[in-house]
């Protein structure tokens, strides 16, 4: 007999004596119910039975456990690679909401004084012409009062133009030794009569031929326009070749005559040359004059 059987059994035992009829019927009832509950035991008994239960309850179990672990469709399962992409996103979105932001600030269509020109991108004074770059009025008058700085002085009184240069020099000298007109043309006529307005060297003199000059003479050691002599005091051979320098010698020797502004010129010119031809400077006042009125 099986442990169930004394279950029943023991059950049966306890309840009273006493039964009616519905008691009987029941009882049949009962007994009828416990007869598949004891094939039912002998079918879970069975060792192959117990297997495929065993199985059953693991296959159970297994697809618990997976319905538990897996996601509900609300919160899908990320791979890395998902998960990567989604921050991507996340990040493109929260840039796009920061440069959102940033148009939705209010901003100044108004140039901001570092945008505006700088006084360094407008023209500086010293970009726009000096006055030192024009011509000042002053420059002007300078040029125009003394035309022979770039251009030659114009021959007249049949002078070429050598002889014409070498007149200017004399009375430009003579200007700026403040000499009066007339010892101008005291200088002109000596110079006429002495080298024809021609910067002499002197074949006597090897030295002279060193220096520029327009002629060759022979007269002693008669050097320059003014032919004035070394020997006799006038200065070295370079100094009288130096048609500045023959010219200040003879305005300074003129000015230590006395009274020569009274004199003729021609006796002004000897009382300077000390010529053996005193009269021969005469001829030359006319012309000579007619050259200081042209360059002074």
């Amino acid at each position: 007999m099986h442990s169930d059987d004394t279950f029943t059994q023991k059950a049966t035992e306890h309840e009273p004596t006493t039964r009616s009829t519905e008691e009987s019927s029941t009882e049949r009832t009962t007994l009828t119910f416990h007869a598949p509950h004891r094939g039912l035991r002998a079918l879970l008994a069975s060792t192959p039975t117990r297997v495929a239960l065993a199985t059953g309850l693991t296959c159970c179990l297994g697809v618990a456990a997976y319905a538990g672990t897996r996601q509900t469709p609300e919160q899908p399962e990320r791979t890395p690679v998902a998960e990567a992409a989604a921050e991507r996103i996340d990040a493109a979105e929260r840039s796009s909401r920061s440069l959102l932001r940033e148009d939705a600030i209010p901003t100044s269509t108004s140039l901001s004084p570092t945008d505006t020109a700088s006084p360094t991108d407008t023209p500086s004074p010293t970009d726009a012409p000096s006055p030192t770059d024009t011509a000042s009025p002053t420059d002007m008058a300078e040029e125009e009062s003394t035309p022979s700085e770039s251009v030659p002085p114009q021959p007249v009184a049949g002078l070429t133009q050598i002889q014409m240069d070498n007149a200017k020099t004399i009375v430009d000298v003579g200007t700026e030794m403040n000499i009066p007109h007339r010892g101008l043309v005291v200088a002109i006529a000596t110079a006429m009569q002495e080298s024809t307005l021609l910067n002499y060297a002197n074949a006597s003199v090897p030295e002279s031929q060193n220096y520029p000059h327009e002629a060759v003479g022979w007269d002693h050691d008669s050097v320059g326009l003014f032919q004035q002599r070394s020997s006799t005091g006038w200065g070295s051979i370079s100094d009288l070749m130096t048609p500045t320098y023959a010219a200040t010698a003879f305005y300074e020797a003129l000015l230590q005559v006395p009274g020569w502004q009274e004199m003729s010129v021609a006796w002004a010119a000897q009382s300077v040359q000390v010529s053996a031809f005193p009269d021969a400077y005469a001829q030359h006042e006319t012309r000579a004059t007619t050259i200081v009125s042209a360059l002074v």
